[in-house]
């Protein structure tokens, strides 16, 4: 009986580059079934697919393992931030009024 395949890609961005594998997997393939699948971890071996975050185009997936993917779809794995985004902001406005009132 032949197997179908469906065609996905497993992406990770560092600050430095881009990443984007294209594969093809069994259908009723998983997300992290994917990423094991790519190799991607042979040329980031920072990626934990047991552990890292991951999501299908920009929107987290709890149960990576659980998710089957469906033809065309993205699996995008996430790096820890360095700093909360609220915090972030904060800095960026605090820094933008110093800036102001030396003007």
């Amino acid at each position: 009986m032949p197997s179908n395949k469906i065609r996905v890609e497993v992406a990770y961005a560092t600050p430095e580059e881009q990443t984007i594998l294209p594969l093809s997997v069994e259908e009723g393939a998983t997300l992290y079934d994917a990423v094991v699948h790519s190799g991607i971890t042979q040329q980031f071996p920072e990626i934990d697919p047991e552990t890292v975050p991951m999501g299908i185009f920009g929107k987290t997936v709890r149960k990576p393992k659980e998710q089957a993917l469906q033809e065309g779809e993205r699996v995008e794995i996430y790096r820890p931030l360095k700093i909360d985004p609220k915090a972030a902001r904060a800095n960026r406005a605090a820094k933008a009024k110093a800036k102001k009132t030396l003007d």
